[in-house]
Order: structure tokens, then C-alpha cells, then sequence
């Protein structure tokens, strides 16, 4: 964060946030012009920009309104837009630009290739120039139409006087393409068409693989906010009830939510005895029982009765809000990834155009001519295309990824093997995670009449306890017996007739029996207990990850009881009853001893723990915005894919790192002799498709790293 701007005595009021969308951030040069200059306009205290999210948010006098910081912004070369107006930054219409850009580029790439292949294995003379000229026509319009993307970006920074990563790219291109139509009109010998458009459609292809993990992020923090109802019944003094938008709701409205409604806003019951399922909130399995005063939450569905609730917190106050905005939040302290590789490539083309300028200027003054040095500079420019250096990284990952989706576990966030190789404690959630997170019914002690019975009754019901029972007994082969007049009583369980007598599936007496339900048939009364059973091999994943030196624990929103009996069996320790907050701030301060957790879990309360950890994994039936935020999913029962993804992750960087070590030698090698004009720009072509191809060789290593 920026120092603050000094604000004047008279106007120290309390400063307001203000978060703007400015989709023209393209790299760290942009992030810190921003986050440099806007703070020294009047009014202005702090900005800081969310490279991921492309968001700016500004703390301001709240004199200031949108118009004028957007105004700010545009003034340093940065269009923008209110939040409200695109509030989940959608780029739908650029990411379709984009897409466009990168196929025609594509499709150039492969026509331009093969006439050049031709020229390259001697076609001479009028053969020669017609392929240069159909070169030519092929090439132009696609650098015309692929570059544009680039070309504006760079004339919108140097018109505002400031330049970006795409001002130095279009100068590549546009003098490739210049030498290369002279060459075609005189009739010369060599045209670099081909690596023109070739380098658009790798930096092309690096934007759209960009743009598309950046929608991922964005859709994350969407799923969570569509668990919130977008309406609700208000009731009106006169005992009517109409639908408000969930926008338009207002504390102190009294609300009536149906049975298997999502409720809209945070409220208080005034009337009711119902079921809340909370999973997705607190990660508690048990549907938690709520009656006149008990506090409830937007995003919790209402299982059984109807709920008179009189709303206490709307909109952008409630909780389910919240936990998005510390998503949002907490996945800003990854953008230093994305910093330092946008640092990295921020550098990388000056340098290269800085050396391709100074073989230019020293071949004139060693007195080559023109157009001698100026095809040394452009060999140059060519030799250093940092495609192996742009696929040391992806090319490990895509491989490495590919192997781990074989074996269960779908890598979604490409830097993802980077943060999981350098994990050293692992956190892990308990409902779901360690567990299976479905109430499992031990029905071995029901006859073949009680089975039948229980079945009939349990497929009434949407009831948690109702679903596993039935899920159990129909795993057994068990037939439902019909069942009449079946009632379901909010708090009290389904009762019904069978054969004239009077059966029922109810709540069983004692606290004990939480996780339990009765089965009465007449005057027989059986109880059936449920658990949440361990993943089988939860005891080997923990031992794996320790054999990678990764100590484990459990950070769990459960209860101290069920926590406890997990933890007493794993050996290991625990923490119960974790509030988000609680998780973040646990997260954070593991992160601040220099300790880097990896956090496992699955329910939506665990989502701003996954945005935060170093790196994090969630299973496949974890809810949407977990899946969402976590950076790997896994499928299936297993529990071991955590601890394959950690091993081979730091496979893969050190398959990363002799790619690096590949690429710099012979970025050392070929520089200096194109640059003492040994290699022509056909040359310098083959050597860089030669290094490319060795770097993914290299890479393709790793598609046997998961068995």
C-alpha cells in the first residue's frame, strides 16, 4: 500500500473506498504507475491494483465521486469503469478479441511456415519472390488485424507519455514487417514474415491463457454470491407478501422463506421451527435447528417449515458478502507471482530491443550499410524470441498437469505447481475433507420389515439424515414398503401408516444422539446412528505428506467433539470451531512466521482460507466457490491425490528449473554471435524452434511423474 496523500485539515473526513475496473492493465509497469501516481492527485490517499481481478480500489475523500476518479485514471492512461457496471469485471467481448487475434495469427503462422519452409530448402529466383509475395499477402493482414490488440495498447501508453509492455513488442513487429516488404519488393533474398507472426501468436497465446485463468477467479467469487437468494417474500403490514429483489431488501423487512428456499439476506427468526442446512456456511454436516431467535445467514437453504425472519443485514453487509470480499482480498497477496513474472517479461523485451538497437548502431558505425545492420539487429531479435523461455514454465506444467488429472487431481491455477512445491505445512478441514462429509446410516442391525419400513419413510424426505438412511438402505438391495399418509413435522421427523400401524422416523432423545434418528414401528422403537466416516486412506495421505516433510493438522468450523476423535486418530493436531476469520488469521500468521501452508477443505467457509494459503486443494464435492477458489481439485475418495500433487509438483520445478538453466545457455550463446552478425535471420529461426522443441522434450519428462 502507498503512503498517504496528504489531505488538507479542513477536508480530513473519513476516507471512502472506491473499486473501479481497468481492464487495460497489462503488466507491473501498469500496477505500479497506478498505485504511484494516482495517490499524489488532491483527495486521493491510496490505491492499490488487483492484477487478477484488473480492479483498482482507491481511498479517497468521499468529495470525490466516480466520475472524477475515473477521470484520474483515464489521465494516466487507464480507462475505467465503476464496479457496478461490470461487477464481476466480466471481459467477455475482449476474451472473444482476443480468441479471434490468437486464430488468424494461428492460421498465418502455419500458411507463412510453409512457404517459408520452401525458401528455406532453396527455392531461388521468381520462385523465390512468389513465395515472398504470397508471403506477403497472407502475412500483412494478419499482423494487421493479430498486432492490433498490441498496437493500440502501445499508442494509448505513449499518447498519455508513458510506455508498457506492448510498446517495444509493436516496434519488433511492425519493423520485421517493414524490412520484410522491402526485401519482397526489391526482390531480396530473405523476408521475416514468418517470425513476425510467429512472435504474435505466442505472446497472442499467453494473453488468452491469462485472460482465461483470470475468468476462473472471477467465477469463483460469482458461484459464492449466487448461493445467495436473489429474492424474497416480504410481508406487508397487512399480511400480504410480495417478491423484492434481493438488491432492494432493507433491514427491519419481515421476509416469510419457504421450505427449500436460499435465503436472501442475515435476519432473526420471529416465527417458526424449521432446519437450516449450513454445510456450505460452516461446514457443520448436521442440519442445524432454528426457532424464534436463532440468528440465520443469506445463502442457507430452510429445509422443512416455513420461517417468518426479520432481516438484520442486507446486500454488500452480510455474511455470505463478506467471505466474498475476503476471497477478493485474500487473492491479492498471489498477484506477487503474477508480479514478478510480469517484471520478468517487463525486462526481457527492452533488453532484447535495447541489444538489437546497439547491433544495429554498431554495424552502421563499423560501416555495413543499412540494411546489413538492420538484418543483423532484426536476427537478433529473432534469436532472442524468449519462446523456450516462455515454455520452460507451462510446458512442465501442462505436462505435469495432465499426469496428475490421470490420476484423479485436475490442476486448475497454471503457477499452482510452484506454490504446492514449496509448501512445508498443510492444513486440513475435517467435514469433507478428512472425512467423506455424507452421514452414513449403520442400518446392520434393522431386520428385513424395520429395512423396508425405514426405506419408505426415508425416500419422503430431502432431509440430510433421510438421504443417507435411504442412500444406505438402498445400497442394500432393500425394497421400500408403502407407506401411508406420510407426514414430515419440522423438528419432530416423518411419521405414517403401515399395515395399520402407526411408524415413524424421529429425533431420538439426548444430545448424544445428534447424528441418530428412530425408527418406531408400533410400539417397537430402534435407533439408527449415522456417521461421517473417515476417507480410507486419510492415515497414509498424512503419513506421505510427512515422508515430503509436510507436517499436517486439522483447521476445522466443527464441532470440538467430532474434531477431536479425527485428530485423536490421525495423530495430529487440531483446531475446532474456526470461524473464516479465524482460518484467515491462522493462515496468516503461519505465513508471517515465513512458513508457506497448503490448506485443504471443501466448505464455503473455508473458500477466503483457500484464496489465502500459499496453495490449496479442495475435493470434488466441495461447493462451487471452494472448487472455485482452491487452486486443485480432486475426485473420488481418495484423499492421496494431495499428497501426489505436492510430489509431483516439485518434480516439476525441477524440471522448470532445467529448462531455465537450457534456455539461458543458449540465449548466451546465440546473442553473441548474432549479434556479431554470424547467424541470418533463417538461422536464428531454426535455432529458435530448436530450443523450443528442447524445452518441451525436456518437459514431456514428467508424464510418467504420477504413477
Amino acid at each position: 500500500m502507498n503512503a498517504p496523500a496528504v489531505l488538507s485539515a479542513d477536508t480530513a473526513r473519513p476516507l471512502v473506498t472506491t473499486r473501479l475496473t481497468v481492464p487495460g492493465m497489462k503488466c507491473a509497469g501498469c500496477i505500479g504507475k497506478i498505485e504511484r501516481e494516482l495517490p499524489k492527485l488532491p483527495g486521493i490517499a491510496a490505491a492499490r491494483a488487483n492484477f487478477s481481478a484488473k480492479r483498482v480500489a482507491v481511498q479517497h475523500d468521499p468529495a470525490l465521486g466516480e466520475d472524477a476518479l475515473t477521470a484520474a485514471l483515464l489521465g494516466l492512461g487507464f480507462e475505467a469503469q465503476p464496479v457496478a457496471d461490470n461487477p464481476l469485471g466480466d471481459e467477455t467481448k475482449e476474451r472473444k478479441r482476443l480468441n479471434r487475434a490468437l486464430g488468424v495469427a494461428g492460421f498465418g503462422m502455419m500458411n507463412v511456415m510453409l512457404l517459408s519452409v520452401s525458401v528455406w530448402s532453396g527455392a531461388d529466383g521468381a520462385t523465390r519472390e512468389l513465395f515472398h509475395w504470397l508471403s506477403a499477402l497472407i502475412a500483412v493482414p494478419v499482423i494487421a488485424y493479430s498486432g492490433r490488440l498490441f498496437f493500440a495498447s502501445a499508442w494509448m501508453a505513449l499518447s498519455h507519455r508513458r510506455t508498457n509492455m506492448d510498446v517495444p513488442i509493436s516496434i519488433g513487429v511492425i519493423l520485421a514487417t517493414c524490412l520484410s516488404l522491402y526485401e519482397t519488393i526489391t526482390g531480396g533474398a530473405h523476408a521475416f514474415f514468418d517470425s513476425a507472426v510467429m512472435l504474435l501468436f505466442f505472446l497472442l497465446a499467453g494473453r488468452a491463457l491469462d485472460a482465461e485463468m483470470r475468468t476462473r477467479t472471477r467465477a469463483g467469487i460469482g458461484a459464492l454470491l449466487g448461493r445467495m437468494g436473489k429474492s424474497a417474500s416480504v410481508i406487508a403490514p397487512d399480511g400480504s407478501t410480495r417478491r423484492v429483489a434481493a438488491k432492494d431488501l432493507a433491514p427491519e423487512m419481515l421476509v416469510l422463506v419457504a421450505a427449500g428456499e436460499a435465503l436472501a439476506a442475515d435476519g432473526e427468526v420471529v416465527e417458526g421451527i424449521s432446519a437450516l442446512d449450513n454445510a456450505m456456511l460452516t461446514g457443520e454436516s448436521a442440519p442445524e435447528p432454528v426457532g424464534p431467535g436463532s440468528v440465520v445467514h443469506a445463502g442457507t437453504i430452510n429445509l422443512s417449515a416455513p420461517l417468518r425472519i426479520r432481516l438484520t443485514r442486507v446486500a454488500e453487509d452480510t455474511a455470505i458478502a463478506e467471505i466474498a470480499r475476503l476471497m477478493d482480498e485474500a487473492g491479492q497477496s498471489r498477484s506477487t507471482y503474477v508480479r514478478i513474472a510480469d517484471r520478468a517479461s517487463r525486462l526481457y523485451a527492452p533488453v532484447v530491443h535495447s541489444l538489437a538497437a546497439l547491433a544495429f548502431a554498431g554495424w552502421m558505425i563499423a560501416g555495413a550499410g543499412w540494411h546489413q545492420s538492420l538484418t543483423i539487429a532484426i536476427a537478433v531479435l529473432i534469436i532472442t524470441c524468449p519462446c523456450a523461455m516462455g515454455l520452460a514454465v507451462p510446458a512442465a506444467q501442462v505436462v505435469a498437469s495432465g499426469a496428475l488429472l490421470r490420476r484423479g487431481l485436475l490442476v486448475k491455477d497454471g503457477s499452482a505447481l510452484e506454490r504446492l512445491a514449496e509448501c512445508d505445512i498443510a492444513l486440513l478441514d475435517k467435514t469433507g475433507t478428512l472425512t467423506l462429509g455424507e452421514p452414513r446410516a449403520d442400518v446392520s442391525q434393522l431386520d428385513a420389515e424395520a429395512r423396508a419400513v425405514a426405506l419408505g419413510l426415508a425416500q419422503a424426505s430431502r432431509h440430510p439424515l433421510s438421504r443417507g438412511l435411504a442412500a444406505a438402505l438402498l445400497r442394500e438391495g432393500v425394497e421400500p414398503a408403502v407407506i401411508e399418509n406420510v407426514r414430515e413435522t419440522s423438528g419432530a421427523g416423518l411419521t405414517g401408516q403401515w399395515q395399520g400401524l402407526a411408524v415413524a422416523l424421529e429425533k431420538p432423545a439426548g444430545e448424544a444422539q445428534a447424528l441418530a434418528t428412530a425408527l418406531r414401528i408400533g410400539d417397537r422403537l430402534q435407533t439408527i446412528t449415522f456417521a461421517d466416516p473417515l476417507r480410507s486412506d486419510a492415515a497414509a495421505t498424512i503419513a506421505a505428506l510427512r515422508a515430503e516433510g509436510i507436517d499436517a493438522s486439522i483447521l476445522s468450523g466443527d464441532r470440538n467433539a467430532p474434531v477431536e476423535d479425527v485428530a485423536r486418530t490421525l495423530g495430529i493436531f487440531a483446531q475446532a470451531e474456526a470461524s473464516p476469520q479465524i482460518k484467515l488469521a491462522a493462515l496468516e500468521s503461519l505465513k508471517a512466521q515465513g512458513r508457506r501452508p497448503l490448506m485443504v477443505g471443501d466448505g464455503l467457509n473455508d473458500g477466503p482460507a483457500l484464496a489465502a494459503a500459499h496453495a490449496s486443494i479442495a475435493p470434488g464435492t466441495a461447493s462451487d466457490a471452494s472448487q472455485q477458489a482452491a487452486d486443485a481439485v480432486f475426485i473420488g475418495e481418495a484423499l492421496m491425490p494431495v499428497a501426489l500433487a505436492v510430489r509431483v509438483a516439485r518434480k516439476t520445478m525441477r524440471i522448470v528449473r532445467e529448462n531455465f538453466a537450457f534456455s539461458i545457455g543458449y540465449n548466451l550463446l546465440a546473442v553473441p554471435l548474432a549479434l556479431t552478425g554470424l547467424v541470418t535471420p533463417l538461422v536464428a529461426a531454426i535455432a529458435m524452434s530448436v530450443s523450443s522443441l528442447v524445452v518441451v522434450a525436456n518437459s514431456l519428462r514428467l508424464a510418467r511423474s504420477a504413477r
